[in-house]
């Protein structure tokens, strides 16, 4: 299996991913034992109101799952400065968020539809009602949704020897994920410029850090 697993990404890439995981759900879950209770405030613009609903957007807001499956992957598979770098900066980006949702917790409450009135509606709108009861509308800004995105999207763009095709398939996809946070009702547009100011400034810390220097096994 190890074998196998190293075939796909090298150790260090692997040491890397398995703390990201494990901080997203920190971030994403445990924050809410802080938060819960608390009043939390709707960020929403006037132009949000003016988007329509679209369900058929949650099956982009789901694939996102498999953009940072096969992001996470490519930017593993690069070289150890470039994958460590930004794999720190998805990181950083993360503690920012884990901060945002403890210090200004925000819900998209009022703006979206009610779960009971989706169904009955199609097989989207049902999907969608199903995505609302797992996913409760709090934990907005930054949104995730969108930081993981634009984080497969930056490795596109700081990846030597990419094709142009991944890079272009990568922005498609990363502005489309964009796009369904707000169709279906699960953001507002001030939780992307969020997720992608948070993921800036993540690059921007991780560029200045001596990554050569941390204690990662080498290749």
């Amino acid at each position: 299996m190890k074998k196998f697993l190293l075939k796909i990404m090298p150790e260090h890439s692997w040491i890397m991913l398995s703390i990201i995981v494990i901080f997203n759900f920190v971030t994403y879950f445990g924050t809410r034992l802080f938060t819960t209770g608390l009043k939390h405030y709707n960020i929403a613009l006037p132009l949000d109101e003016k988007i329509p609903f679209v369900p058929v957007f949650i099956s982009i807001y789901i694939l996102a799952y498999a953009q940072w499956i096969i992001g996470f992957i490519v930017i593993g598979r690069a070289k150890k400065d470039i994958s460590v770098r930004i794999f720190t900066a998805e990181l950083i980006a993360k503690a920012i968020a884990l901060i945002c949702f403890i210090v200004f917790p925000t819900t998209i409450e009022g703006l979206r539809p009610d779960e009971a009135s989706l169904y009955g509606h199609g097989i989207w709108s049902e999907i969608t009602a199903a995505v609302y009861k797992l996913d409760a509308p709090d934990n907005l800004f930054p949104s995730i949704h969108c930081l993981e995105s634009f984080v497969c999207l930056a490795g596109a763009v700081r990846i030597k020897n990419i094709p142009q095709w991944y890079k272009v398939t990568m922005l498609i996809m990363t502005l489309l994920v964009f796009a369904s946070t707000v169709l279906v009702r699960q953001h507002v547009l001030l939780d992307i410029a969020g997720g992608v100011a948070a993921v800036c400034i993540g690059l921007f810390i991780a560029d200045r850090l001596p990554v050569k220097n941390l204690n990662i096994r080498k290749d």
